[in-house]
């Protein structure tokens, strides 16, 4: 499906134009009273979640019913199916449904198409801004507005100064508080969703980190359109991974890298940490980075260790 770039594109061309129909969806909701239910974790559910998650079903079945899909709001029996799958649609209907509930437009329909644990093909749909993103192996990553020309995307070569670092606009944490003060001068904007990484792919933010659990759909769309939006003819991409963690280097003069802290859930090592710079860097530089993150991890590991050594300390003093 994906080795003939004609076939490639009208693939990618149905997805862009599945996830603007769910996003179509989405507003329609979005547009007028809903309720808001919780699920078993707490999360919120609304009709919209629903709604999108049968139109994009439907319709991806309908491209091609033999590559099976995993949704946020699939059943639970999919979730564990998957591992034996090398080929699968992976979807968040409503990327976002807390910023949906706020009504603050920061939410997206995520949609990503996962060969031998390689998110290959990606869109990425925010229906209020009516912005999409998406890109395939053989065709780059893109950005479209309304009804405007599409126009390709791409990192930014340096990282602007003071670092541009985007945030989780509802997911805040002292963690987070704790590793911009150690980034340095910076600039940081919150946001929710995936628009994050799509902000790192199109060049407008150099930093994402995240420092907290995340679900595979949550990040798979936006993955392939930054690892896409990466590839030029003058870089090379090397994957190294080991104990439990994996990174991903663009090999040029300049080194772009990725740092994701694994836990073994995920389509790729889960990304409880996700970092993306640009520098010129010599490789005797990159080692040294990699021993100051490696030390960074630690320390945070640590500090998590210690606050819940206090949370039981505490659960255990007596009334």
């Amino acid at each position: 499906m994906l080795s003939d770039p004609t076939e490639q594109r009208r693939l990618l061309d149905a997805v862009c134009a599945i996830a603007r129909a769910a996003g179509r969806a989405i507003l329609e909701v979005y547009g007028r009273d809903f309720t808001v239910s919780r699920k078993s974790d707490n999360s919120p559910l609304t009709e919209a979640d629903r709604v999108a998650h049968t139109i994009i079903a439907r319709d991806l079945a309908a491209l091609d019913d033999a590559i099976p899909l995993l949704s946020e709001e699939s059943a639970p029996e999919d979730h564990a199916a998957r591992r034996g799958w090398s080929r699968y649609w992976l979807v968040d209907p409503l990327d976002g449904t807390k910023e949906f509930v706020k009504r603050n437009g920061e939410f997206t329909v995520n949609v990503a198409l996962i060969v031998d644990g390689r998110a290959v093909l990606g869109a990425v749909y925010a229906p209020v801004l009516d912005r999409l993103y998406f890109g395939a192996l053989a065709q780059g990553a893109w950005r479209a507005d309304g009804l405007a020309a599409p126009y390709t995307i791409a990192v930014r070569k340096t990282a602007a100064s003071p670092l541009r670092v985007v945030g989780s606009r509802s997911h805040p944490s002292p963690e987070l508080a704790q590793y911009l003060a150690r980034l340095g001068p910076h600039e940081i904007t919150d946001m929710g969703s995936s628009l994050k990484i799509c902000l790192i792919a199109e060049g407008a933010a150099d930093v994402y980190p995240r420092l907290g659990p995340t679900s595979e759909w949550d990040t798979a769309a936006a993955q392939a359109i930054l690892d896409l939006s990466n590839i030029t003819d003058d870089k090379q991409v090397l994957s190294l991974s080991g104990g439990g963690r994996a990174r991903e280097y663009l090999l040029t003069k300049r080194v772009t890298f990725a740092l994701h802290d694994a836990g073994g859930k995920d389509w790729l090592p889960a990304a409880e940490i996700v970092v993306r710079r640009s520098f010129t860097f010599s490789e005797s530089e990159v080692l040294a980075r990699e021993a100051e993150e490696a030390k960074l991890y630690k320390e945070m590991q640590t500090d998590a260790v210690q606050q819940v050594v206090r949370r039981l300390q505490f659960a255990k003093k007596p009334a």
